[in-house]
């Protein structure tokens, strides 16, 4: 069995899940997710736990229960304590501030970049550089992530740009005048 697939998933309190054919329904007080389940793996629900299974040892089998399982626990962890993402801005004028569900965003250029959040990412501002984005969808909170530090990326020879607060950027030795 697969070593990610085999393990329960323990539900805590405050978090109902509904099982219905395929799909997968998790209610909990951050909000509500869905799944369907791929075809050959099965979902079963006892007591305080989801069990997830696969009928045989084929490759693509194992690939899809050890996947099914990581994605509901996420959905599961994402529904009862959230997910967050902190992103850190670097350089001289750049900053950021939150205003509702709109990011407003300087970065250098000649104009501001207004970027709307969706309805599930909450952003707060600390010191106007580091921006901590949360989400009770990992997926949808990765996603406007990486397009936030698309805006302006880090370079390598002054790290100015917007980066994961857990990222190291290489840097690089400028020009040299010989």
């Amino acid at each position: 069995m697969s070593r990610v697939g085999r393990l329960p998933i323990s539900i805590p309190s405050g978090v109902q899940i509904t099982l219905k054919e395929r799909d997968v329904t998790v209610k909990g007080p951050k909000g509500q997710l869905e799944w369907s389940v791929p075809e050959p793996i099965q979902v079963e629900q006892s007591d305080n736990e989801l069990v997830i299974t696969r009928p045989d040892d084929l490759a693509e089998n194992k690939a899809l229960h050890g996947t099914s399982r990581a994605l509901i626990a996420n959905m599961v962890k994402g529904v009862s304590e959230g997910f967050t993402k902190v992103l850190e801005i670097n350089g001289v004028g750049y900053r950021a501030a939150a205003q509702g569900d709109v990011l407003h965003l300087e970065l250098g250029y000649s104009h501001p970049i207004d970027f709307p959040l969706p309805k599930e990412v909450t952003a707060s501002v600390e010191k106007n550089t580091v921006v901590t984005l949360t989400s009770y969808n990992k997926q949808v909170l990765g996603q406007i992530a990486a397009e936030i530090r698309e805006l302006r990326p880090p370079e390598p020879y002054k790290g100015k740009g917007i980066k994961y607060a857990e990222e190291t950027i290489r840097r690089k030795v400028g020009k040299k005048n010989v």
